[in-house]
C-alpha cells in the first residue's frame, strides 16, 4: 500500500471537437462550477476534426476564471519544445499560475510524419522526451545565467534566451505505460497521467508501474514522492454497481479513495462529454473521496 500524500486533485476529460466548440466552452465552464479542479484536452494536430489545443487552452483561459487548464497529453513530436516552453510561460502569467503541462512522446505516427514530423522507433521517442524535458525547465528558468544549451541527439538548442518563467511552477506531467517511458517519468518529471483504460489488468496494473518509477527516482536521488500520480478515468453513475466504477456514487467515492490509499493516486480525470456526469463528479463524488482520504491519512498517523 503507497499513499505519496499529494493533496487530491479532479478534472474533466473533454473532447476538443472542432464540430462543436461551443460545447467544447460550456463543458469547461460546467466543470469549474462543479468545483473541478483541472479541465484538460487531448492533443492531435494531425486531426482536422480536433481544435488546436493550444489555441484552445488560450481562449478557455478568457473564459474561465479558476479551473486549471493542461494538455492530455501534448505531441511532442509537432510541438519545438523552446517555444512550447514559451507558450506555456506566457499562459501560466496570464492565467496567474492555471497552467500545466501534460506531454507525451508521440504516437499515430504516420499522422505525425504526413504532416511535416519526424518518424521515432519507441526508444528514439523516449530519448527525445527527456531532450524536450530538460529545455523546456532550462527556458524557464529565466534566473540563471548564459542561453540554454543542450546538444541533444533530437533537438539542439545554442545559446536560446531563457524565460519567461512561469507564474508559479508548471507541472510536467508525462503520459506513460512502459518501462523506459515509466523510468523517464521517475527522473525528471513531476507527474505520471495515464488512462485507465489503457491499462490491460485495470487498477492492478498500477502497483507494478508505481515502483518502476519509485526505483527510477530513488537511481536519480529524487524522492518518490516528488511525482504525483494522476489518471484519466472512464465511469457511468447508474442505481446499482456492476463494474468497476459503474454504480452510484458512493460507490464511486471507496473505489477512488482506495486508489489513492493503494496506490497513491492523487488525481483523478474524468473522460466525459456530458455534463450531469461532469456535475455529479464535482459535486458528490470529488468532496466525499477528499473527505473519505482525509480521514483514513488522520487515522494512519
Amino acid at each position: 500500500m503507497t499513499d505519496y500524500g499529494h493533496d487530491l486533485l479532479f478534472g474533466s476529460f473533454i473532447t476538443p471537437s472542432a464540430e462543436r466548440p461551443d460545447q467544447v466552452v460550456a463543458l469547461t465552464q460546467v466543470s469549474e462550477r462543479a468545483g473541478l479542479d483541472l479541465a484538460t484536452f487531448q492533443d492531435h494536430p494531425y486531426l482536422p476534426r480536433f481544435l488546436d489545443t493550444w489555441t484552445l487552452l488560450s481562449y478557455l483561459a478568457a473564459v474561465t476564471t479558476g479551473i486549471r487548464l493542461t494538455t492530455n497529453v501534448l505531441n511532442l513530436p509537432l510541438r519545438q519544445p523552446v517555444v512550447l516552453a514559451r507558450g506555456a510561460a506566457s499562459l501560466d502569467l496570464l492565467t496567474g499560475g492555471r497552467v500545466e503541462l501534460g506531454i507525451g512522446a508521440g504516437s499515430v505516427w504516420e499522422g505525425i510524419e504526413a504532416n511535416g514530423g519526424r518518424r521515432l522507433t519507441p526508444g528514439q521517442a523516449v530519448d527525445a522526451l527527456a531532450e524536450a524535458i530538460r529545455i523546456i525547465r532550462e527556458v524557464w528558468a529565466a534566473d540563471r545565467p548564459g542561453g540554454v544549451r543542450v546538444d541533444g541527439a533530437y533537438y539542439r538548442v545554442h545559446g536560446a534566451k531563457r524565460g519567461p518563467a512561469p507564474a508559479h511552477d508548471i507541472g510536467i506531467w508525462v503520459g506513460a505505460y512502459k518501462p523506459r517511458m515509466l523510468r523517464l517519468v521517475g527522473r525528471a518529471a513531476d507527474g505520471w497521467l495515464p488512462s485507465l483504460p489503457y491499462l490491460p489488468g485495470g487498477p492492478a496494473d498500477l502497483a507494478g508501474m508505481n515502483a518502476h518509477i519509485d526505483r527510477a527516482a530513488a537511481e536519480a536521488g529524487r524522492d518518490p514522492r516528488a511525482v504525483r500520480r494522476l489518471l484519466n478515468i472512464t465511469g457511468r453513475f447508474t442505481d446499482a454497481g456492476s463494474d468497476f466504477l459503474v454504480g452510484p456514487p458512493g460507490q464511486w467515492v471507496e473505489q477512488l479513495a482506495g486508489l489513492t490509499l493503494e496506490h497513491g493516486v492523487s488525481g483523478f480525470i474524468l473522460m466525459a462529454d456530458d455534463p450531469t456526469t461532469i456535475e455529479r463528479f464535482g459535486q458528490e463524488v470529488a468532496p466525499a473521496v477528499r473527505q473519505t482520504v482525509a480521514a483514513e491519512r488522520a487515522r494512519r498517523r
